[in-house]
C-alpha cells in the first residue's frame, strides 16, 4: 500500500467518515499518541478542526488511548535496552501527558535494574573494568541508554 498524499481539493472538502477512516488506518497498523495523530493527519492536509473533532471521538470510544500506547512504547523500548530517562523524554516528546509518563514508569520500576544488567552483560560481559577510564566509558554509555546515575551506580557498586 503506498503512502499518498490526497488530492488537495478533496482534502478541503474531506468529511469527517473520512478522516476517520485515515485516523483508523494509521491506528490499525499501531498505537498513536494523539500528538502522532494530529500531526499524521494534518500532514495529509485535513482541516484542523476537523481533525480535533475526530480525535475527540476517537479517544471518547477508546480506540486512541494515551496510557495504552505509552505502555507498549516503554515495553519496546525497555526490551531494547533503554533506560527510565530516555522513555521518559521520548514519551514527552511525542505528546503523552506526564502524568501518564509517570504511572507508566512506576509500573515498570521492578524492571530498571534487571534491565540494565542485562544490557551491561550482554555489551560488555561480566566483568566490570578495574580502571577508572573503562568504568567511565561504561558508565556513559549506560548514561545515553537513558539509565538514572543511582541505577549505574547501584549495578556498579553490587557487582
Amino acid at each position: 500500500m503506498t503512502n499518498r498524499q490526497p488530492n488537495p481539493d478533496a482534502v478541503a472538502e474531506a468529511t469527517p467518515q473520512e478522516v476517520r477512516r485515515v485516523a483508523l488506518n494509521l491506528l490499525a497498523r499501531r498505537e498513536h499518541s494523539l500528538l502522532e495523530l494530529h500531526h499524521k493527519l494534518n500532514r495529509r492536509g485535513f482541516a484542523p478542526a476537523l481533525i480535533a473533532t475526530v480525535l475527540e471521538q476517537l479517544v471518547a470510544e477508546d480506540l486512541l488511548n494515551e496510557h495504552r500506547y505509552a505502555e507498549l512504547y516503554a515495553h519496546s523500548r525497555v526490551d531494547k535496552g533503554y533506560g527510565p530517562l530516555r522513555v521518559q523524554r521520548e514519551l514527552r516528546e511525542r505528546g503523552v501527558p506526564t502524568t501518564v509518563v509517570a504511572a507508566v514508569l512506576a509500573d515498570l520500576e521492578d524492571l530498571w535494574i534487571r534491565k540494565l544488567t542485562e544490557l551491561h552483560r550482554k555489551r560488555f560481559g561480566a566483568v566490570l573494568p578495574k580502571d577508572a577510564a573503562g568504568q567511565a566509558r561504561q558508565m556513559r554509555f549506560l548514561r545515553h541508554r537513558g539509565f538514572t546515575p543511582e541505577q549505574i551506580n547501584h549495578l556498579f557498586r553490587d557487582s
